[in-house]
């Protein structure tokens, strides 16, 4: 008799695909439009020099929300919309990586180790230049900007959120030209692909774990929900320094990852290294449960019809 507390995992060829994009399609932008105020906050936080604007979290929520308002929270948002395409990318070279690898291997963290590290390399590439077009955006504080660049005060009244995407655009091309747009392409690389091949086998791992110690009746997307934010922590406080050191080679406009390290070491020692971790992981627990619920729900309401009945959930 099968054990119910084993959590069986959906794989690429157990799919009806044509759900699979819809629906993932949705869950995705729901996702973005709740985490994109953490992620702007997480970056102001690398961003600043030490304490000077905010002093943690918190402060910057309520700061931003007084000079702000409430869409002070979604500057550069409608540019991140694009990386909608990056991410049924991610989702799409994950699963037929695992199914390429399970060829090879029936070790599930290697599946997870390989597939998670690729699919953030494809997903990457693409989402490099609306992340640095979204993160000048975000540095637009009310009159004045923390980063390079800076929409002119004559204009902002007039342009709409395009308008200011467009004026950041020509700044950049201007300043870099077309390197500008994939600067801190390589840091991004050192911090999303660990990030996402970490994540994957501490998931699995977590679930598993969690499974052996619940209940037989105990249902599985319960497991799923708290091995997400699990792994999403670890995954974050491993990858965190360089992710500090991302955010300022793309918006301060520096060219070297070392020389970058090397600044932030002697001007805020270690400890710089830590910037914006908590609002990384505030903003990692409640979004990694919508995306593991979601993603999991996904591919359940994706699954070949011949299918549902074989699965315990």
């Amino acid at each position: 008799m099968e054990d119910k507390r084993n959590i069986q995992i959906i794989e690429w060829e157990h799919l009806d695909k044509k759900k699979f994009y819809v629906f993932g399609v949705c869950m995705t932008m729901a996702i973005r439009v709740s985490v994109y105020p953490f992620t702007l906050i997480r970056t102001r936080l690398q961003v600043q020099k030490g304490k000077s604007l905010y002093n943690g979290t918190f402060d910057a929520f309520v700061k931003i929300l007084r000079s702000e308002g409430l869409a002070g929270f979604y500057r550069g948002f409608l540019v991140n919309t694009f990386t909608l395409i990056s991410g049924q990318c991610y989702v799409t070279t994950y699963e037929l990586t695992r199914k390429y690898v399970s060829g090879y291997s029936s070790n599930n963290t290697v599946k997870s180790l390989v597939a998670g590290g690729s699919a953030s390399l494809v997903a990457q590439s693409i989402t490099v230049p609306i992340d640095v077009i979204s993160q000048h955006l975000m540095m637009q504080r009310k009159g004045e900007s923390m980063g390079r660049f800076r929409i002119r005060v004559a204009e902002r009244k007039q342009t709409l959120a395009f308008g200011q995407t467009k004026d950041i655009i020509v700044q950049i091309c201007k300043a870099d030209g077309l390197r500008g747009f994939y600067r801190g392409y390589i840091a991004s690389l050192l911090t999303y692909i660990p990030n996402s091949a970490v994540w994957w086998p501490f998931y699995h791992f977590y679930a598993e774990q969690l499974s052996r110690l619940s209940p037989n009746d105990c249902p599985h997307l319960l497991l799923q929900a708290i091995s997400g934010p699990l792994a999403a922590a670890t995954a974050s406080t491993i990858t965190n320094p360089m992710d500090v050191i991302r955010a300022r080679v793309q918006v301060e406009g520096k060219s070297s990852i070392i020389g970058t390290f090397k600044q932030l070491m002697a001007e805020e020692g270690p400890w710089g290294l830590t910037k914006g971790l908590s609002a990384r992981i505030i903003s990692a627990t409640p979004s990694t449960i919508v995306i593991v619920v979601g993603y999991e729900t996904l591919k359940k309401i994706s699954l070949r019809p011949e299918l549902v009945d074989s699965r315990h959930w």
